[in-house]
């Protein structure tokens, strides 16, 4: 089933009433919510191993039709760091799965306020060097991420880069949150066009998850971006975090580092997920990026 860009905008407008600045459970619920209506856009056949872990919960989406390939994705969920279960992380991650014909690896890091920073970051490490140990080729692993988990790849790979440990081989970021100061120009211009994000509740997201927003850690904005893997990065127009995926892109040019922008105009925070008919290439583009990298590593 191809969902129409009217008909999800519609429903992102029923659910902001859930978008409560200052209430967890209603923010959860949400993301529960949210995942929900991706999983009608997403409705494919695969299969799911648990994976286990001392601290998180996280299992395997295993495609029905794989690819030929030796490589793997590792997929970090969305939830401004507060929010998203195993239930949703298999959603969207099996979705990836699905169109990739990739294995996803799909944790439920933990979460903040119970577990602020650094607890996302290394529970991703811990996910990382999982892959490593079963022998995946670090140039055949894809890091994807939607939002917070986006944002989350990125400082994944600065903490790979202090570690001395071998980087992914390619960045997929759906609308990355990577500037927790929200101080980007788009917070402002696209206020009131965005349907799916408010300010208040992302700056509700930052204060449960972290005392220090300008860490490059929790912000890879204003972290050392050279030597980076290639990244494909997909925004959406009207979303009031456009600015932090559209500096993240400019930077990291600046840097060297190979990097494809896409800006889907009049749609909102991570709308490839929700599998528009209108943007089908985009989501095309993803796949095709996800599966060159594990197929014919350049590294």
């Amino acid at each position: 089933m191809e969902l129409t860009q009217k008909f999800v905008r519609k429903q992102l407008e029923l659910l902001r009433p859930l978008y409560n600045a200052s209430d967890l459970d209603k923010s959860r619920k949400g993301q529960d919510a949210i995942g929900k209506l991706m999983q009608v856009a997403h409705r494919r056949e695969v299969a799911f191993a648990p994976e286990a872990f001392p601290d998180f919960a996280a299992c395997w989406a295993i495609p029905k039709e794989p690819a030929e390939s030796a490589g793997c994705a590792l997929y970090l969920h969305g939830g401004g760091y507060v929010c998203g279960d195993l239930t949703y992380a298999k959603g969207v991650g099996g979705a990836l799965a699905a169109e990739t014909g990739l294995q996803v690896l799909c944790p439920a890091y933990r979460l903040a306020p119970e577990h602020p920073f650094p607890a996302a970051l290394e529970d991703a490490g811990v996910c990382y060097r999982r892959l490593l140990e079963r022998g995946f080729d670090p140039a055949r692993i894809v890091l994807a991420g939607e939002s917070a988990g986006g944002g989350l790849i990125y400082s994944l790979c600065l903490w790979l880069k202090e570690q001395n440990l071998p980087l992914p081989g390619g960045l997929i970021a759906l609308s990355p949150w990577t500037d927790l100061t929200c101080t980007g120009e788009s917070y402002a211009k696209n206020r009131e066009r965005d349907p799916s994000m408010t300010i208040e509740e992302l700056r509700f997201y930052a204060e449960s998850y972290t005392e220090d927003p300008q860490n490059p850690y929790v912000s890879p904005l204003f972290g050392a971006l050279s030597g980076l893997p290639e990244s494909l990065l997909l925004v959406g127009g009207d979303e009031i975090m456009r600015s932090d995926t559209e500096m993240l892109y400019e930077k990291l040019l600046a840097a060297g580092c190979k990097a494809r922008l896409i800006v889907g105009d009049g749609l909102w925070h991570a709308y490839v997920l929700y599998g528009l008919k209108e943007r089908r290439g985009d989501l095309e583009a993803m796949v095709s990026f996800a599966r060159e990298v594990a197929l014919c590593p350049k590294n």
